[in-house]
């Protein structure tokens, strides 16, 4: 279901928009979800295999506007603390000095600048990741996987997606080589979102 839908004006060359009735009623404030939401990551380990990884505690809020998504906003806040990879000791590891350094640098926040429609259900959020102490821009695409109403009465949308980064450009250097070549830990990073957010109630008159 696509935010919008074109239609060719037969009398002229210019192209009209008709906006979705039922996507414009989705106009509002959300919670994320962080009972039914994953934050994780995907990074190549020793140069043949992939490690996966999510962050257990998060919170965000989306502002969705279902008649014009440039004026859509999102913000997420990450403990990086929660990291869960399945494995302690790693875990330990990257929340010390040598990684996030969890202790002096308790959340990676990300917050929206812009929005745009790629096309159907495909949109792109671009805002400001920080790590640590650094802050640089970051492009998530995203897929709307739809809207409901849950057993509760909740209403609820749906968003999955992903975006690569290069690990050191946020200051996450460490590393160890490998005796046949190569490093224990890719530079580049998938990060994976899969979202479900709450429409908050509206006021009361």
């Amino acid at each position: 279901m696509a935010l919008f839908n074109r239609k060719n004006n037969d009398d002229a060359a210019a192209t009209t928009v008709a906006v979705d009735p039922a996507l414009a009623a989705l106009t509002g404030d959300y919670a994320i979800d962080p009972a039914h939401s994953s934050i994780g990551f995907t990074v190549r380990h020793a140069m043949v295999t992939n490690v996966r990884g999510s962050f257990g505690e998060h919170e965000g809020s989306l502002k969705l506007d279902g008649s014009d998504p440039a004026n859509s906003a999102a913000s997420i806040d990450v403990k990086i603390a929660s990291v869960d990879t399945g494995i302690s000791d790693r875990d330990g590891h990257l929340v010390s000095g040598d990684f996030f350094d969890a202790e002096k640098f308790p959340l990676m926040t990300f917050r929206s600048t812009a929005a745009e429609q790629l096309g159907g259900d495909k949109y792109r959020v671009t805002g400001d990741l920080t790590i640590k102490d650094v802050t640089r821009p970051l492009a998530i695409d995203l897929e709307f996987n739809g809207s409901a109403t849950d057993v509760y009465g909740n209403e609820r949308v749906g968003f999955e997606g992903s975006a690569d980064i290069l690990r050191s450009d946020w200051g996450l250097t460490w590393n160890a080589a490998l005796e046949t070549g190569g490093v224990m830990v890719s530079d580049k990073v998938k990060l994976n979102f899969d979202i479900s957010a709450i429409k908050a109630a509206a006021p009361q008159a």
